[in-house]
């Protein structure tokens, strides 16, 4: 949906989340729960989780293309890519004359801040040993799979409204789907988490990507949108 800005220029307007996104939300929460528990009470899926684990590093897969998708999960390269999107973002929608053009931005960088935040406690708290190889606990969730999923996530969530056309941003979603899946298989197929660190992360921070959907909605909507939406019958 597109509106005028207060000179006259087009701007987008932030979509209004339906009960699919307070779904999506609940279903993440939900499957990082039964995750989490299994994990720390040693239940069947924990032991489902450290027999697929050494099948997927016996996999064909090729040690350097696994490095390669497992890297894409680093800070170094991760976060620079979200900071080229966020700027790319905030630069259209000041020039669009968007109403608080710097909200999702703002946001989706707060979500990137939260990955320590997150993370290191927990893996603390849970302190599940790693594969075998990999020395010490704090393995749950994976860090890795949480920076690329904020990054990439977040980049696809700040290009969409910038995108022409259904099919521009179907794509963009598959891509950003499929660099996700290649980053976590990646770093099961190296050894360095296994299957459920990874999951959990994604679940994890679904939830904080389906929130910063939640606030963009809520707070950068003109204060006539909601007026107008207060009028509608119920």
């Amino acid at each position: 949906m597109r509106h005028t800005g207060q000179d006259g220029r087009l701007g987008t307007t932030p979509p209004v989340p339906g009960r699919p996104t307070i779904f999506l939300f609940c279903l993440c929460a939900l499957f990082f729960a039964l995750i989490t528990w299994q994990v720390l009470a040693d239940g069947p899926l924990r032991d489902a989780d450290e027999r697929l684990g050494p099948w997927i590093t016996g996999s064909r897969l090729p040690d350097g293309a696994a490095e390669l998708l497992a890297d894409l999960g680093g800070v170094a390269v991760a976060v620079p890519f979200l900071a080229a999107a966020i700027g790319y973002a905030g630069w259209r929608g000041h020039r669009a004359g968007t109403f608080r053009w710097w909200l999702a931005p703002a946001a989706i960088a707060v979500a990137m801040a939260a990955v320590p935040v997150l993370v290191i406690p927990l893996k603390e708290l849970i302190g599940r040993t790693g594969p075998p190889g990999m020395d010490g606990s704090g393995y749950y969730p994976s860090g890795h799979t949480a920076t690329a999923m904020v990054a990439y996530g977040g980049a696809a969530l700040l290009l969409l409204p910038y995108l022409r056309g259904t099919y521009a941003r179907r794509e963009l979603v598959i891509a950003c789907a499929l660099l996700n899946f290649g980053v976590g298989l990646g770093l099961v197929r190296r050894g360095y988490h296994w299957p459920l660190d990874v999951v959990a992360s994604w679940c994890l921070f679904g939830m904080v990507l389906v929130g910063v959907v939640l606030v963009v909605a809520r707070y950068g909507r003109r204060p006539a949108a909601f007026a107008a939406d207060a009028d509608q019958p119920k």
